[in-house]
């Protein structure tokens, strides 16, 4: 693995710690949307927009992974994810048109569809709704491709629940969500403009009754610029556990 200047965080009962031990899930945040999940056998990261990315204190090349799982077809949220497969030999997770389209392109993919479910190796995906447009633009046209529908991941293993919403606006079945699943910790966007921004992203907090809220999808173009604290103090003032991760910083939970 690839050394990283992070700050380390043991989530335990809603209490954050400084620890050096390591628990069962590393959850390390790269910006935008990417999070890199290690698992005691596994490694997977979501949406590795990192060669681009102007917050990633990472290189592409450095990652190592099993699986790829990618929400849409976003240059943002695509990003690495072709050389990272290829040259770690992973499987990517996506919708199932975004699967077939990167399925093409030679990579090992595993397509789902909203609502699916599947046992990988290191636990258990489900696809969720996400509220918003999934299309790649090849590099050097102005061909716009259909990857089909946007969408979040529940991602369940070690007893723990991660919910990635992906790019959404807020759903009411975010009150769902929460109610059929024990989330651990849920990212959630809050640059506005595209996704939710910091007001829906509070109701949407209340609804998923997550242990602890991370906030993504800001601050990596200015029209997404928004103070993550403030968020968090809003959180804070609804009772809702929420923490800032900076690019590179990890969690353990």
């Amino acid at each position: 693995m690839y050394t990283l200047p992070y700050v380390k965080i043991t989530v335990v009962k809603k209490t954050f710690k400084q620890t050096k031990e390591r628990c069962n899930l590393d959850i390390i945040f790269h910006g935008q949307s990417c999070v890199e999940i290690r698992f005691e056998e596994h490694t997977i990261i979501i949406d590795p927009f990192l060669t681009h990315n102007p917050q990633a204190v990472v290189k592409a090349e450095d990652i190592k992974a099993d699986y790829v799982l990618v929400t849409h077809g976003h240059g943002d949220h695509l990003g690495d994810t072709l050389p990272i497969a290829e040259r770690n030999g992973a499987t990517i997770i996506a919708p199932n048109d975004l699967g077939r389209y990167l399925s093409f392109k030679g990579a090992a993919t595993h397509g789902m569809g909203i609502g699916g479910a599947y046992q990988f190796p290191f636990g258990r995906v489900k696809l969720t709704l996400a509220l918003h447009d999934s299309s790649f633009n090849e590099p050097g046209t102005k061909e716009n491709i259909y990857t089909g529908m946007a969408s979040g991941f529940l991602i369940t293993a070690e007893g723990k629940t991660i919910y990635h919403a992906g790019d959404t606006g807020l759903f009411g079945d975010m009150k769902l969500i929460g109610e059929l699943n024990d989330i651990d910790l849920a990212f959630l966007p809050i640059g506005d403009n595209y996704t939710m921004g910091p007001d829906d992203a509070v109701i949407a907090a209340k609804m998923l009754k997550a242990k602890c809220i991370v906030p993504m999808h800001y601050n990596t173009f200015p029209v997404i610029a928004q103070d993550p604290e403030a968020f968090v103090s809003r959180l804070a003032a609804e009772k809702i556990e929420g923490y800032v991760m900076a690019p590179g910083h990890m969690i353990t939970l």
